[in-house]
C-alpha cells in the first residue's frame, strides 16, 4: 500500500513539474483588452528583452503632468525579430510612442505593444501570438 502511494505522489509530482511553464503563461486575453485601444508618447527608460515576453517600459506624463510608468509587453524575441526590430533599435531616453491595448485591469499602466512609432517616424506593427497563428493560415 506504501508503495502505491509513492508512485501516485510521484507521478502527481510529475504533471505538476511538467504544467509549471504552462500555468506560468498566460494568453493575452487573460491580462488585455482587445477593444482598449491606447496611445502612450513618453520616454523610453528601459527593455527586458527576454522569453517569453519582451517589455518595454516608458515615462509619460499623464494629464495633470506628473510622470506615469508604462509597462508595454509584447511577443516573444523572435517574433520581434520577423516582424523588423531589434534591440539596438530601442535606445533608452529616446521619446517613442505606442499603441496598444489596456490591460483589463485599469488601474495599471500596462499595456500590450501593437505599433511601436520611432523618433525618426518610422514604425513597426507586432502582431499578437493569437494574430501570428491565424495569419499563418
Amino acid at each position: 500500500m506504501k508503495f502505491m502511494k509513492t508512485r501516485i505522489f510521484t507521478a502527481a509530482l510529475g504533471v505538476l513539474v511538467a504544467a509549471s511553464p504552462v500555468l506560468a503563461h498566460h494568453a493575452f486575453e487573460a491580462e488585455f483588452d482587445q477593444d482598449k485601444h491606447i496611445t502612450v508618447t513618453g520616454v523610453l527608460t528601459k527593455v527586458d528583452w527576454v522569453n517569453p515576453h519582451i517589455y518595454v517600459y516608458l515615462d509619460a506624463k499623464g494629464e495633470s503632468g506628473q510622470i506615469m510608468h508604462w509597462q508595454f509587453e509584447s511577443v516573444t524575441p523572435l517574433l520581434m525579430h520577423r516582424g523588423g526590430l531589434q534591440r539596438s533599435m530601442l535606445v533608452s531616453g529616446q521619446t517613442y510612442t505606442i499603441d496598444g491595448y489596456g490591460a483589463k485591469d485599469g488601474t495599471k499602466n500596462l499595456g500590450f505593444l501593437k505599433t511601436l512609432h520611432f523618433p525618426d517616424g518610422r514604425t513597426i506593427d507586432i502582431l499578437r501570438p493569437d494574430e501570428e497563428k491565424a495569419s499563418a493560415k
